[in-house]
Protein backbone atom coordinates (compact mmCIF):
# COMPACT_ATOMS: atom_id res chain seq x y z
CA UNK A 1 0.00 0.00 0.00
CA UNK A 2 1.49 3.16 -0.89
CA UNK A 3 0.67 6.34 1.16
CA UNK A 4 1.02 9.87 0.83
CA UNK A 5 1.56 12.50 3.99
CA UNK A 6 -0.82 15.55 4.36
CA UNK A 7 0.34 18.79 6.17
CA UNK A 8 -1.78 21.27 7.29
CA UNK A 9 -0.53 24.42 8.83
CA UNK A 10 -2.21 26.29 11.21
CA UNK A 11 -4.89 29.21 9.84
CA UNK A 12 -4.71 32.14 12.03
CA UNK A 13 -7.13 35.84 11.42
CA UNK A 14 -6.97 39.01 12.89
CA UNK A 15 -10.26 39.63 15.12
CA UNK A 16 -10.22 42.95 16.88
CA UNK A 17 -7.03 43.65 16.92
CA UNK A 18 -6.68 39.63 18.32
CA UNK A 19 -5.08 36.99 16.47
CA UNK A 20 -7.47 34.00 16.41
CA UNK A 21 -6.73 30.79 15.55
CA UNK A 22 -9.31 29.09 12.90
CA UNK A 23 -7.99 25.97 12.49
CA UNK A 24 -4.99 23.59 14.08
CA UNK A 25 -1.97 21.95 12.38
CA UNK A 26 -2.70 18.58 11.13
CA UNK A 27 -0.73 15.45 9.98
CA UNK A 28 -2.10 12.78 8.11
CA UNK A 29 -0.74 9.60 6.60
CA UNK A 30 -3.34 8.26 4.07
CA UNK A 31 -3.98 5.35 1.36
CA UNK A 32 -3.13 7.05 -1.87
CA UNK A 33 -5.23 4.56 -3.93
CA UNK A 34 -8.51 5.91 -1.64
CA UNK A 35 -10.80 8.82 -1.50
CA UNK A 36 -9.98 10.75 2.10
CA UNK A 37 -12.24 12.18 4.43
CA UNK A 38 -11.07 15.03 6.71
CA UNK A 39 -13.88 17.22 8.63
CA UNK A 40 -13.41 20.64 6.02
CA UNK A 41 -14.54 17.57 3.53
CA UNK A 42 -13.20 14.78 1.25
CA UNK A 43 -9.69 14.52 -0.22
CA UNK A 44 -10.13 12.73 -4.21
CA UNK A 45 -7.25 10.26 -4.50
CA UNK A 46 -6.57 11.78 -7.81
CA UNK A 47 -6.13 15.28 -5.88
CA UNK A 48 -3.16 12.91 -4.12
CA UNK A 49 -1.03 12.75 -6.96
CA UNK A 50 -0.39 16.92 -6.62
CA UNK A 51 2.07 18.97 -4.38
CA UNK A 52 -0.69 20.32 -2.73
CA UNK A 53 -4.83 20.64 -2.48
CA UNK A 54 -7.47 22.67 -1.14
CA UNK A 55 -10.45 21.65 0.91
CA UNK A 56 -13.36 23.91 1.81
CA UNK A 57 -11.01 27.41 3.15
CA UNK A 58 -7.87 24.61 3.85
CA UNK A 59 -4.61 23.34 2.11
CA UNK A 60 -3.24 20.72 2.94
CA UNK A 61 0.48 19.88 1.66
CA UNK A 62 1.10 16.67 0.26
CA UNK A 63 4.45 14.84 0.62
CA UNK A 64 6.16 11.43 0.05
CA UNK A 65 6.36 9.96 3.78
CA UNK A 66 10.10 9.01 5.53
CA UNK A 67 10.29 6.16 6.89
CA UNK A 68 10.11 8.27 10.23
CA UNK A 69 6.81 9.34 9.55
CA UNK A 70 5.89 5.40 8.50
CA UNK A 71 7.54 4.24 11.58
CA UNK A 72 5.43 6.14 13.96
CA UNK A 73 2.64 4.13 12.57
CA UNK A 74 3.49 0.93 13.35
CA UNK A 75 1.14 -1.31 15.79
CA UNK A 76 2.85 -1.02 19.32
CA UNK A 77 1.51 -3.24 21.95
CA UNK A 78 2.94 -2.20 25.02
CA UNK A 79 5.20 0.90 25.72
CA UNK A 80 8.05 0.90 23.23
CA UNK A 81 12.08 2.12 23.00
CA UNK A 82 11.57 5.58 22.75
CA UNK A 83 13.58 7.37 19.98
CA UNK A 84 15.96 9.23 22.36
CA UNK A 85 16.73 6.05 23.77
CA UNK A 86 17.04 4.33 20.14
CA UNK A 87 19.48 7.49 19.66
CA UNK A 88 21.64 6.47 22.43
CA UNK A 89 22.30 3.14 21.37
CA UNK A 90 22.92 3.40 18.06
CA UNK A 91 25.50 6.24 18.95
CA UNK A 92 27.46 4.45 21.82
CA UNK A 93 27.82 1.39 19.73
CA UNK A 94 28.67 2.71 16.28
CA UNK A 95 25.40 0.64 14.65
CA UNK A 96 25.61 1.13 10.73
CA UNK A 97 25.60 -0.36 7.52
CA UNK A 98 27.93 -3.09 8.42
CA UNK A 99 26.27 -4.11 11.57
CA UNK A 100 24.71 -7.78 12.66
CA UNK A 101 22.04 -7.01 15.48
CA UNK A 102 20.57 -9.48 17.53
CA UNK A 103 17.47 -8.05 19.85
CA UNK A 104 15.95 -9.95 23.01
CA UNK A 105 12.42 -9.20 23.80
CA UNK A 106 11.08 -7.93 20.53
CA UNK A 107 7.77 -7.03 21.99
CA UNK A 108 6.08 -4.76 19.06
CA UNK A 109 9.57 -4.80 17.54
CA UNK A 110 9.95 -1.05 17.12
CA UNK A 111 13.55 -1.38 17.96
CA UNK A 112 14.50 -3.95 15.64
CA UNK A 113 12.78 -2.27 12.73
CA UNK A 114 14.20 1.35 13.26
CA UNK A 115 17.87 -0.47 13.57
CA UNK A 116 17.08 -2.41 10.49
CA UNK A 117 17.23 0.82 8.50
CA UNK A 118 20.71 1.21 9.50
CA UNK A 119 22.33 -2.10 10.31
CA UNK A 120 22.82 -4.44 7.61
CA UNK A 121 20.60 -7.52 9.43
CA UNK A 122 18.91 -7.66 12.76
CA UNK A 123 17.85 -11.00 13.82
CA UNK A 124 15.09 -10.61 17.14
CA UNK A 125 14.09 -12.99 19.37
CA UNK A 126 10.74 -13.47 21.58
CA UNK A 127 8.98 -15.94 23.29
CA UNK A 128 5.18 -14.48 23.11
CA UNK A 129 3.34 -15.37 19.95
CA UNK A 130 1.40 -11.94 20.25
CA UNK A 131 4.48 -10.33 20.24
CA UNK A 132 6.07 -11.64 17.25
CA UNK A 133 2.86 -11.85 15.28
CA UNK A 134 2.78 -7.94 16.07
CA UNK A 135 6.32 -7.45 15.22
CA UNK A 136 6.44 -9.69 11.76
CA UNK A 137 2.90 -7.36 10.38
CA UNK A 138 5.32 -4.36 11.54
CA UNK A 139 8.64 -5.38 9.61
CA UNK A 140 6.12 -6.68 6.72
CA UNK A 141 4.70 -2.68 6.71
CA UNK A 142 7.95 -1.11 6.65
CA UNK A 143 8.49 -3.17 4.05
CA UNK A 144 12.50 -4.51 5.68
CA UNK A 145 13.88 -7.76 4.54
CA UNK A 146 16.97 -7.71 6.59
CA UNK A 147 15.04 -8.16 9.65
CA UNK A 148 14.35 -11.57 11.15
CA UNK A 149 11.68 -12.32 13.76
CA UNK A 150 12.31 -15.50 15.49
CA UNK A 151 10.88 -17.18 18.43
CA UNK A 152 13.06 -18.52 21.47
CA UNK A 153 14.33 -18.25 24.60
CA UNK A 154 17.51 -16.44 24.61
CA UNK A 155 18.23 -17.11 28.46
CA UNK A 156 19.15 -20.49 27.34
CA UNK A 157 22.25 -20.49 25.34
CA UNK A 158 21.43 -23.30 23.39
CA UNK A 159 18.67 -22.26 21.71
CA UNK A 160 20.59 -19.41 19.77
CA UNK A 161 22.69 -20.33 16.95
CA UNK A 162 23.56 -16.65 15.66
CA UNK A 163 27.57 -15.88 15.67
CA UNK A 164 29.95 -13.30 15.46
CA UNK A 165 26.85 -10.76 16.58
CA UNK A 166 28.18 -6.97 16.59
CA UNK A 167 25.73 -5.77 18.65
CA UNK A 168 23.35 -7.77 21.64
CA UNK A 169 20.69 -5.56 22.75
CA UNK A 170 18.53 -7.02 25.99
CA UNK A 171 15.23 -5.68 26.87
CA UNK A 172 13.99 -7.96 29.19
CA UNK A 173 13.21 -8.16 32.76
CA UNK A 174 16.20 -9.91 33.94
CA UNK A 175 18.80 -9.05 31.84
CA UNK A 176 21.97 -10.38 33.68
CA UNK A 177 20.32 -13.78 32.64
CA UNK A 178 21.28 -13.17 29.47
CA UNK A 179 24.78 -12.80 29.64
CA UNK A 180 25.93 -16.06 28.99
CA UNK A 181 24.22 -16.34 25.39
CA UNK A 182 26.04 -12.65 25.02
CA UNK A 183 29.12 -14.17 25.54
CA UNK A 184 28.46 -17.21 22.80
CA UNK A 185 27.17 -14.87 20.55
CA UNK A 186 29.23 -11.48 20.65
CA UNK A 187 32.07 -11.21 18.62
CA UNK A 188 35.43 -9.90 20.52
CA UNK A 189 34.74 -6.13 21.01
CA UNK A 190 31.17 -6.37 20.48
CA UNK A 191 28.95 -4.50 22.48
CA UNK A 192 26.19 -5.78 24.98
CA UNK A 193 23.54 -3.61 25.73
CA UNK A 194 21.08 -3.53 28.60
CA UNK A 195 17.50 -1.83 28.32
CA UNK A 196 16.24 -1.53 31.70
CA UNK A 197 13.11 0.84 33.61
CA UNK A 198 14.99 0.17 37.07
CA UNK A 199 17.72 0.89 38.74
CA UNK A 200 17.31 -2.99 40.73
CA UNK A 201 17.79 -3.98 37.38
CA UNK A 202 21.11 -2.12 36.21
CA UNK A 203 22.55 -3.43 39.47
CA UNK A 204 22.22 -6.70 39.52
CA UNK A 205 23.33 -7.00 35.27
CA UNK A 206 25.96 -5.12 36.34
CA UNK A 207 27.22 -7.73 39.21
CA UNK A 208 26.88 -10.38 36.67
CA UNK A 209 29.18 -9.40 34.01
CA UNK A 210 31.89 -11.38 33.59
CA UNK A 211 35.87 -10.80 33.39
CA UNK A 212 35.30 -11.38 29.41
CA UNK A 213 33.19 -7.80 29.62
CA UNK A 214 34.30 -4.69 30.24
CA UNK A 215 31.66 -2.34 31.82
CA UNK A 216 31.76 0.68 30.18
CA UNK A 217 28.41 2.91 31.82
CA UNK A 218 25.04 3.25 32.37
CA UNK A 219 23.31 6.32 31.09
CA UNK A 220 20.10 7.96 31.48
CA UNK A 221 18.55 10.07 28.40
CA UNK A 222 16.23 13.28 29.63
CA UNK A 223 14.96 14.82 26.79
CA UNK A 224 12.73 18.03 27.30
CA UNK A 225 11.05 19.89 24.40
CA UNK A 226 10.56 23.55 24.47
CA UNK A 227 7.98 25.45 22.91
CA UNK A 228 8.86 28.04 20.82
CA UNK A 229 5.44 29.97 19.49
CA UNK A 230 5.59 33.94 18.93
CA UNK A 231 6.28 35.88 22.33
CA UNK A 232 6.02 31.99 24.34
CA UNK A 233 9.54 30.37 25.08
CA UNK A 234 9.33 27.61 27.54
CA UNK A 235 9.66 24.20 28.38
CA UNK A 236 6.81 22.48 27.29
CA UNK A 237 4.29 21.91 30.51
CA UNK A 238 4.59 18.23 30.17
CA UNK A 239 6.38 15.02 32.12
CA UNK A 240 10.00 14.31 30.12
CA UNK A 241 11.29 12.29 32.88
CA UNK A 242 12.54 8.48 33.37
CA UNK A 243 12.18 5.99 30.76
CA UNK A 244 14.58 3.52 31.31
CA UNK A 245 18.40 3.25 32.10
CA UNK A 246 20.86 2.03 29.31
CA UNK A 247 23.82 0.18 30.20
CA UNK A 248 26.94 -0.87 27.87
CA UNK A 249 29.17 -3.73 27.93
CA UNK A 250 31.77 -4.75 25.39
CA UNK A 251 33.25 -8.23 25.05
CA UNK A 252 37.24 -7.94 25.36
CA UNK A 253 37.83 -11.82 24.96
CA UNK A 254 37.17 -14.31 22.06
Amino acid sequence: MAKKLLIKKERKTIVDDRLVLLSKFEKHLVDDAKDYSTQYGVIKKDDLKNDSVKVGKEEFTILNPSFIDNYKQIRRLAQIITLKDIGAIIANTGINKESIILDAGTGSGALACFLGVIAKKVVSYDIKDEHLAVARQNVNSLKLKNVQIKKGDIFDSKNVREKNIDVFILDVTEPWRGINTADKILKKGGFLVSYSPNINQVDLFVKSLSENFLYEKTVEIIEREWTVKGQVLRPQMKDFGHTAFLSFARKITK
